[in-house]
Parts: C-alpha cells; structure tokens; sequence
C-alpha cells in the first residue's frame, strides 16, 4: 500500500518543493483549500480532502478535515490489530504523514486597527487537532509542523524509508510545542479583550534563542528564550545569563532618558554614573566621574548612535558591553579589536515595547507576575510638600534624580545636579546607609554635594537623613512620602531650608 500524507499548511515556504519530493518517495497527498490550490497549479498529484470524507469544505473553510476518515487514518494505531480491523471494516486509509502549520493569529493580532471578528476567524480549529493526533501517534505517525524540518524528514525517509523513532519523538515534542504557543497567543488574548489587568491562568510559551554557557555562577545551567529579542549582537563572546540581565536593567534605564543625548555606565544591573550633554562623548565623562572604579568591565548604553569621540572615550578602559542604537562603520570596526567585548544594538522605538510587558520571577516553585515599573509618573501628581518651592533648576534636578533613583536596587539613595549623577547609594537594609554611602562614593570620586538634589526610591522613616544631608549641602528632595512621620521629615526639612516634593509613587526595586 503507498503511503499517504496530508498536507495543510498556512506557511506554505517550501511546501511544493517538500510535496513534490514526497510524491518522487512514493507518497499519495491529500490537501485542502490553498494548499491544494497551491501544489495542483504547481502540476502535483494531489487528491482534495473532501474526496476522501465525501463532504465538502463548508462553511467558509472552518469545516473540512473534522471527519472521521481523516482523523481515524491519523489516530489509527498501527501496532494494534483492532485498530487496523477498524481501518479496513470501514474504508479508512491510514494516514502516515501529517503535515500542518496553524494559522497566523499572532500575526494578525500584531495587526494595526484589527477586528474581534478578523481574529476570530485567525483561530485555527481543524489544524490543532490534526496536529495533536498525529503528535500523539507518533509510533504511526510522523508530524511536521516546522518547514525547517523538511529536509530532515526527506533525508530519513530516502536514506532508510521511513522515520526513526527518535526522531518521531522529537517532532511530536514539536507539535505539541506548537500548539501550545498558538493556545497561548489565543488565551492572552481574551484575556487582554475581558480587561484582565492580570491573567487568571498564566500562558508563557516561548522559543529557545540560545543556551548560555551557564547561569548566575558555573554549576548553574541556563537558556534565553524570547519570541522577538530587542537587542542584536554584533561582536563579541556570546552573552552570559549575568550579562543579559545587565542589558535588560541598561534598556529599562535608558528608555527613561529620551530627550537629551544621555550615557549610563551599569554593573550588577545598577547604575554607577548617568550623564547627559550636548555630546555622547561629554555624557560619558559625567557619567565615568561618578564613579571611576566600578566601571572597569561594566556596560555602558547611549541612547544615541555612538560617534567615534564618545567610542574613543569608552575605549580608554577596559568595557565589557556596549550598548547603542547604532554603531556608524568606522566606529564599529576600531571597537571591534577587542574581541572579548560585546557590541550591541537595539531599537530606541522597540523599547515601548518595554511598557506593559510583566515582570515575572520564579517563587517557591511557582510564579511571581508583576507589570513592569515604566512609565508610571505622572508629574502633575507631585507635591511640594515644604514651606519653600523648587526653583527652576532645583526642579530639572529632582527631575535626573527620580528617574536614576528609579534604578538602584533598594534601599536607594540618587544624589543628582540636573545633567548627572554624583554619588549613589544602593541595596542597603536601611535608608541612612544608603544616603551615607551615596555621600561617601560623591566624596570619594571629589565631587561635591552641595546644591544637589537627593532622590529616594520609597519614604524615609525618620528625619535622620534629613539632618545629615542638611549639613552637606543639599537643597532639595525628592521622594513618594507615605510614612507615618512624613511631618517630622517635612519639619526638618523646612528647619534647614530644603525644598521637597512627595512623587506618590514607590520605586521599590528588590
């Protein structure tokens, strides 16, 4: 008896050429509505489904293979003589090859201005439940859903004349991946069009991108999986788990300086200095004076193409990743001699990509699920909260000082002039060890305080701070306020003449 395949595919890259093989191997193919079309104009031999169930397609395509002598030749176990009985007693050729790709909802929901009833229609029925019988008789049946798998499959079957269980094992597994992912698209959808701020059942499927040579330390195993990454790599090592975790804090921090040509140089995913200028290469130099220490093997991002000035700056120390929406020719090949540093670029419009994505984290075997801290301030809600105002430059400092503060692990303490950072503090259990080391470290790089503006990523508890900052120099605060002694900080800070504002929004950032 020839064996016989199905094919009914929505990406129909590289089926004729696929088909027309699988006829020269002695297969008999069934197919339905375009693909059909597709392999007949094409001059192949090719049988309509509805020849073999005796039914025609109906109602606009949504009905055509749900037939018995379809889904009985796919879940017909070859191994079992009463499944065979069954077969013959009724007519039914067995089907070997299943051949299904499902249609392009995530596509079609990407789509601009698109409809409920366009998407509607984008929900495969009939290919899922092919898909899923011939992935669950794989001993009989072999699956196809990927066109990558294509020369595979004809390779084992000219070589040997049929598939190996291996790789029936293997190509099942990929079926039910697939289905899985496009039931995912499905159910975050609806649960986007019911309003659900967050999903009752969490649906993740997402492909592998690259396994990484390890995680967080050696003995740890890891893997980057993301549909779409925001970032290519140009140059360099491949990227550790450590160093994707860096580029994600790099990314998230830059969206925030938009504006204004802007440098950040991150270790550990904290900032250790942020500068804006006219220049990239003068945004660095502020940027480096926060801290000329920590940034030897750190990540530096501009929010502009990088100009050979700015490069050359950079190149003065030794860099791990650098980060910029583009890298002119002549720039990236003078970085290039390091071949240990990796060069990355993103899509500044990608980043908005950024905004109502979740944050998830794994929690006791299961899932924390969080929406992303972007884009959350809205500076008609601050408050001046002290007896004296902001004056106009204090104000563009308080406004370089939250958006940094915004970044430090908690407790986290930005000490800011209105175009960078001068000392931070950051991960202390408490907020005067913060603000202590966020003076030490300004003191340290023999910058001063004075006249500075101090941010806080949650409310200060006592008015301890207050009083030490006070004798420093520094003349304006920003903060969310919410504490039980928010009185008592605003006391000492009209004591000493210092200005604050109450954001009414918490940066907590553990």
């Amino acid at each position: 008896m020839k064996k016989r395949a199905l094919i009914s595919v929505s990406d129909k890259t590289g089926i004729v050429d696929f088909a027309r093989k699988l006829v020269g191997l002695g297969f008999d193919i069934i197919s339905t509505g375009g693909t059909y079309k597709q392999l007949k104009e094409n001059g192949l031999p090719i049988m309509k489904v509805s020849d073999v169930t005796g039914f025609p397609e109906i109602m606009n395509g949504r009905v055509k293979t749900l037939h018995p002598a379809i889904h009985s030749g796919i879940l017909g176990d070859k191994n079992n003589p009463e499944h065979m009985e069954a077969l013959k007693e009724h007519n039914i050729t067995p089907i070997d090859l299943v051949v299904v790709n499902l249609y392009p909802f995530r596509k079609t929901i990407g789509s601009p201005n698109v409809t409920e009833a366009e998407v509607i229609e984008q929900i495969d029925i009939g290919g899922p439940t092919m898909v899923r019988a011939a992935a669950k008789n794989f001993h009989s049946v072999v699956i196809v859903v990927d066109q990558n798998d294509y020369d595979i499959v004809l390779q084992e079957l000219k070589h040997a004349g049929e598939i190996s269980m291996d790789m029936k094992r293997k190509l099942a597994k990929k079926a039910f991946q697939h289905t899985a992912e496009y039931d995912s698209y499905i159910s975050n959808y609806f649960s986007t069009i019911c309003g659900e701020e967050l999903p009752s059942q969490i649906s993740i499927s997402l492909p592998l991108q690259q396994k990484l040579r390890y995680g967080e330390n050696p003995h740890q195993e890891a893997a980057y999986y993301d549909e779409k990454p925001l970032i290519t790599q140009l140059h360099g090592k491949e990227l550790s788990f450590n160093n994707f975790q860096d580029i994600d804090a790099a990314l998230k921090l830059i969206y925030d300086f938009q504006e204004i040509p802007t440098v950040a140089i991150l270790k550990h995913c904290n900032p250790c200095g942020i500068g804006t200028a006219n220049t990239l290469k003068e945004a660095y130099r502020k940027a480096f004076a926060t801290d000329t220490q920590s940034p030897f093997g750190g990540i530096v991002i501009s929010n502009r193409a990088l100009d050979m000035d700015a490069a050359l700056e950079i190149n003065k120390i030794f860099t791990e990743i650098i980060i910029t929406p583009e890298f002119p020719p002549e720039v990236l090949d003078r970085l290039m001699k390091k071949k240990n540093r990796r060069l990355i670029t993103f899509e500044r419009e990608s980043l908005d990509s950024l905004i109502n994505t979740y944050n998830v984290r794994s929690c006791m075997k299961g899932l924390l699920l969080q929406k992303e801290d972007i884009a959350q301030d809205n500076e008609e809600n601050w408050q001046v909260v002290t007896d004296r105002k902001p004056t106009d430059i204090e104000m563009e400092k308080l406004r370089f000082a939250w958006k940094t503060v915004h970044h430090l692990k908690s407790n986290a303490i930005a000490i800011c002039k209105e175009d960078r950072t001068i000392g931070l503090g950051m991960g202390q259990p408490s907020r005067i060890d913060a603000t202590e080391i966020a003076l030490s470290k300004a003191k340290k790089s023999g910058l001063s305080v004075k006249d500075c503006a101090l941010g806080s990523d949650a409310f200060f508890p006592f008015r301890d701070s207050i009083d030490f900052i006070a004798n420093e120099g520094i003349t304006c605060v920003i903060q969310p306020g919410g504490s039980v002694r928010d009185d008592e900080v605003i006391q000492a800070c009209d004591e000493h003449s210092i200005t604050m504002i109450f954001t009414g929004v918490r940066h907590f950032k553990h």
